[in-house]
Parts: structure tokens; sequence; C-alpha cells
């Protein structure tokens, strides 16, 4: 019997790489919205009482950035002199921005391998591998250890914007460790919560004292309710609950690290469980196939798990700047497949259009924000981007297509 634990961990959205994940796809939201033809590659950093916007945009929108990143760092909650040392009021905001290289520009209008096919024509904005995986080991057919790290880091940042535990600050971090046997979850070994809290609770100082508060708290309000709906229960008595381990979290946020866009992309993916290309979604339009083709890598992959033509499935996709059709596909169900891998492939490539103006069609990619009142990337860019149960994602929506491959058995 093959026994291991398997480990993934989340942040919360005041986490500093976190704020600027969302202050660059707030960005190309507003961008999207007013136009959505847009080419947006935005990275943010932020620092005590800092934010630097910089990266290239071509776009006919007009967007204010200044208010737009107080907005988004006032909502995580970054606000006032009690907030943790970041204030969205009195922070400067630095904008650097320059336009879309006409290099670049010239192979995503008109791909080198076009025909008359209107699809052809929209060639990939960069060169790269993407990633898609799905698994059996949850409803959403995500791994399990990163669907409960969201999971909690969610309840986290709920439980203290509804001031349910009122002492919580913006800044946070999940681990969550699991046990298998043989492949299967089989318990919930590890759960650690790192949170950024006020100096005093409740009247209490000594450092001792906080901390057993605070995890009596997190058991209470975040890990029961957040775990309560699952077969597989984390135990007050079996399950190790690590919580602030070096016995105080009071400096947080852009005060205690830099944060930077795109520094967070195994939380943003499948926790570790899965291989990554490297490339990071947040800030880049859908032209750029680090996005757009890692969300059809994933639909393509969940299809498969769902037409039960494997319990587990991992698709690489391949690129070339300019050019429109994939360089390469891969799939490899891990020896769960009920066919073979090179079968699996075959129906990938006969049954998926993934260049990427078919990507962007498909799932609406450029109107998405515009049909969502505004706010679309942004609501995505803390606690993954796959998987999702509280936003409706296009490409988690496989029931159709996975009807359709399960027939082709």
């Amino acid at each position: 019997m093959s026994r291991y634990v398997f480990t993934s961990e989340s942040v919360t959205e005041g986490h500093p790489d976190k704020i600027c994940d969302q202050i660059s796809d707030a960005i190309l939201d507003a961008l999207l919205t007013e136009d959505p033809t847009s080419r947006v590659a935005c990275e943010a950093v932020v620092n005590t009482g800092l934010c630097l916007i910089t990266g290239e945009i071509t776009s006919k929108a007009n967007v204010d950035f200044n208010k737009l990143v107080r907005e988004v760092i006032k909502t995580i909650g970054y606000e006032g002199a009690s907030a943790g040392g970041f204030d969205s009021n009195s922070c400067a905001v630095l904008v650097a921005l320059d336009q879309q290289s006409s290099d670049i520009a010239q192979g995503v209008d008109e791909a080198e391998d076009h025909s008359t096919d209107p699809l052809d024509q929209v060639g990939a904005g960069d060169q790269g591998i993407m990633f898609g995986f799905a698994c059996n080991e949850t409803p959403e057919l995500m791994p399990l250890p990163i669907s409960l790290a969201h999971r909690l880091a969610r309840r986290l940042a709920i439980v203290r914007h509804q001031k349910i535990v009122d002492y919580l600050l913006p800044d946070g971090k999940t681990q969550v460790s699991v046990s298998y046997e043989d492949g299967v979850p089989t318990s919930i070994d590890t759960i650690l919560i790192s949170t950024q809290h006020k100096s005093e609770i409740a009247g209490i100082n000594l450092e001792e004292e906080i901390q057993k508060k605070i995890a009596a708290d997190l058991w209470e309000y975040v890990v029961e309710p957040a775990t309560e709906d699952l077969p597989l229960k984390p135990s007050r008595k079996k399950t190790r609950f690590l919580v602030n381990p070096t016995g105080k979290f009071v400096i947080g946020g852009p005060q205690g690290d830099a944060g930077l866009t795109g520094r967070k992309i195994i939380v943003d993916t499948y926790g570790g469980y899965a291989r990554h290309g490297g490339g990071a979604f947040s800030g880049k339009d859908p032209t750029k196939v680090d996005r757009s083709a890692a969300y059809a890598a994933r639909f393509v992959a969940k299809a498969l798990v769902a037409a039960d033509l494997a319990k587990k499935a991992e698709v690489q996709l391949s690129y070339a700047i300019g050019v429109a059709k994939p360089v390469s596909i891969l799939v490899d169900s891990f020896g769960t497949g009920k066919i073979s891998d090179n079968d699996l492939t075959q129906i990938v490539q006969e049954h998926f259009d993934l260049r990427p103006g078919a990507i962007i069609q498909s799932f609406n990619l450029q109107n998405l924000p515009k049909l969502r009142g505004g706010c679309f990337y942004r609501e995505i860019a803390a606690y993954g981007h796959f998987g999702r149960t509280d936003i409706i994602l296009p490409w988690e929506e496989v029931t159709e297509k996975a009807k359709k491959l399960s027939n082709l058995l």
C-alpha cells in the first residue's frame, strides 16, 4: 500500500502578492469593459506606502488608474490607521505604462499560419507551455489539498469582512496537508493558518494567550464552517492544527513584505499537484496564451474526467508567438485512463479547437468584464482560477462537452 502526505497552500486577498494580482486584473477589467480589444500586460508592485503600476497597454479606454487602485486596496480592507500599516487613502500610486510592442502586435493581429478562417488570424501573444489538470477527488474535479486551502482562505476573509472575528486584519495564508493511501485521500493530516491580527485582542495582550484565543476562534468560525459539507472532515483530536507558529502576526500586508503581480501561480492553479508552465495570469488580456490557453487546458482536462475517460488528466499545450495552432498537445492520465494516452490526445486534437481566437470566442473572454458589470477577472484574482463554486466560469462548464466525449467510447 502506497501512503503519502501532499500539501497545498492558499493566501487571502490581503496578501501583498494577491493585492497586486487584484490591482492588475481590476485594470484589465476596466480596460476590456470600455474596449474589448485592449491589449494589456499590467504588473503591480506594492510596498510600505507605495503602489507602482507598470507594463504595456494599448487601448481606446480611458481609465483613472489612481482612483481604481485605491478602490481595490480599500475593498480588500486596507483603509485607515488600524488596517495593518497600509492605507488606500494615503499610499502613493505611481503609473509607468507603455504601449504594446509593434513587433508583438503584428503577430497577434495576423497569425503566421492564417487562412481564410478568421479564427486562424489571431496568433498567440507569446510562446510558452500551459498545463490543465482535473481529478475526481472533489465534486469540482480539483485536487483536495488546494480545494481545502482555498475554502479556508475564503472563509478567513469572510469572517474578517463580516466582523465575526473582529480582530483580524487582511493578510493571511492557509496550508492543508492531506494523507493519501493508494492515491485516495483518507484524512486531513495538518491545517496551518497564519493570519494577521491586531496587537491586542479582547483586552488580551500576552502573546501566548492571544495565540490560544486566535486558534480557538479560527477552528470554530473558519475551519468547521468551511469543511462542514465535506465527506472528509478535519478532526479536532486527530488533525494537527497550527496557528501563527511564530507567535504573533501583527505586521503584515505591504508593510511586512513587498508584493508583485504573478508570484502566486501555484496558488492560482492546482497547488503543486500538477505541473505548471510558469506563466502567470493576472493583468494579461485573453490574447496572452499564458492565461487563455491555461483556461482551455483546464476545460479539456475537466471534460475528460467528467466524461469518465480518466480519473486524472493533465493536458499540456504549447504555442509559438504569432502562430494560431498549438505547436503540441499532450494528455497524461497517470495510468487512470479507460483508453491509452495516445488515444486521449487524439480525441483532444479532433474535438477541441485550441487556437487562441477560438478559445477567446468560445469562452467570450474579451466581453466577460462588461457582461459581469465591469468586474470579472478581479473576482478570480484571489482564491484560485479553477474549481470555483462561487463564480460561474465558462472553462468550468463542461457538462455538455463531457456528454459528447462519453459517447465516443
